[in-house]
């Protein structure tokens, strides 16, 4: 008998790869109208229809980032709220939860950053992420999956040419995490290090630069890379 796998955001680009590139999981990826993370109620009777054995957690409110400071309670509400609600629900059931994080959590500074590193979110939506975290970090039977990840192709008119970051695009960062559902703790999942422009030009040459003394309503990282280290040892070792 297949595992059945839970997974929020439904409709989500990252769900729907998920869905994609699945060959073990029974899925059940409800949209937002079946499942709102906001209800408890909602949540746990969707859990007593499907009877998951693993919750992956990627619903989330993200972009425009400059509404994570001008409707905090939009973001607490989705990130903080919701996230703390799908915790509960599978701590009363005891299934195994899997919550994807962003390397916005880290100070984005110096970069390298280990799963152990402190942690001081430059934006608010790294807050919102992080006040994630605090909820799933009380639960024994879970997986935090730090990401850095962007859709395929990138959908802004510019990138960033002084930021770098670990990107991935969106089906890459799905197959990893498939391949990593058994895992528990932390996991910083990404791609080289380099900086967003550089990433996407091959793939979008019309891409423009843009700087991040440009962008005057959100903070941006100058260097919020991951070590990879862990990541790679597990990969390697399946």
């Amino acid at each position: 008998m297949r595992k059945k796998l839970l997974i929020s955001g439904g409709n989500g680009n990252f769900a729907t790869e998920i869905i994609k590139q699945n060959t073990e999981y029974e899925i059940c990826a409800p949209s937002k109208r079946d499942m709102d993370i906001t209800n408890l109620d909602s949540i746990n009777q969707v859990i007593f229809n499907f009877g998951p054995d693993i919750f992956l957690h990627p619903a989330a409110f993200t972009r425009p980032m400059i509404k994570h400071l001008e409707r905090p309670d939009l973001s607490i509400n989705t990130n903080i709220v919701g996230t703390s609600n799908v915790c509960l629900a599978c701590i009363r059931k005891k299934i195994k939860l899997v919550y994807m994080s962003t390397d916005y959590v880290y100070p984005g500074t110096d970069g390298d950053y280990k799963e152990e590193d402190a942690l001081l979110p430059f934006n608010f939506y790294g807050w919102s992420k992080l006040g994630g975290e605090c909820a799933v970090r009380l639960y024994e039977n879970s997986l935090i999956l730090r990401t850095c990840m962007t859709e395929r192709p990138f959908v802004h008119p510019k990138a960033l040419i002084d930021s770098k970051k670990n990107l991935m695009y969106i089906d890459e960062a799905a197959g990893m995490c498939l391949n990593l559902l058994d895992e528990k703790g932390i996991i910083n999942i990404g791609g080289p290090p380099t900086n967003s422009y550089d990433f996407i030009k091959d793939e979008r040459p019309d891409i423009e630069k843009i700087y991040r003394k440009d962008i005057a309503d959100v903070n941006m990282a100058k260097d919020s890379t991951m070590d990879l280290s862990k990541l790679n040892r597990i990969l390697n070792e399946d």
